[in-house]
């Protein structure tokens, strides 16, 4: 499990308050020179599939800039590294749908896109929902859908939701649900 990859030098591209860009002269693993970009996250990503209990779960429709289309998703948000993930998805959940769960439980950790990022998100099913006033960003413009979580496999299913974290949360989710190791 060594690194093969040497670093020749590394130079800083760009850098805001939630990614660093970096672009590197490397020697790759076959012994040639190279260059690879890399992007850093400030954040651990968080992702929350709330479920009620008649099973239904809340999904969040939003306008994503990056890939200039809508997009259904889990709610989802950032933890900065001195925050435990867990309180950031609390309050994620709240500010995006107006829910507060009584119960959370992790349920899968996952590097998002480790070719050209060290992005890492931890995905929680919180139950015991109740409903309170979403507060959501000024940068997000949301729907809330609430709908059967079987619906919501189905969507992922079916190529309808793509967001990775909301993929492998629902996935996740229901294997969980289906092998009974989920108490609701």
């Amino acid at each position: 499990n060594h690194n093969p990859w040497q670093i020749i030098d590394e130079q800083e591209i760009y850098n805001n308050n939630w990614i660093k860009v970096t672009h590197s002269n490397v020697i790759n693993p076959s012994g040639n020179k190279g260059i690879y970009g890399k992007v850093h996250y400030k954040n651990v990503a968080v992702g929350i599939v709330p479920l009620d209990d008649e099973m239904n779960t809340y999904l969040v429709g939003q306008f994503r800039f990056a890939i200039d289309k809508y997009s259904w998703e889990i709610p989802e948000g950032g933890s900065p590294f001195n925050e435990h993930p867990l309180a950031a998805a609390q309050r994620e959940l709240l500010e995006e749908t107006g829910l507060k769960a009584a119960h959370w439980k992790a349920v899968t950790e996952m590097h998002l896109s480790n070719s050209v990022s060290d992005e890492f998100a931890v995905i929680y099913v919180a139950t015991g929902l109740s409903h309170h006033k979403a507060s959501p960003e000024e940068t997000e413009e949301l729907a809330i859908k609430k709908i059967p979580f079987d619906e919501a496999y189905q969507m992922v299913q079916n190529g309808i939701i793509t967001d990775s974290m909301s993929v492998a949360g629902i996935l996740r989710t229901k294997l969980l649900l289906l092998e009974e190791k989920l108490f609701l």
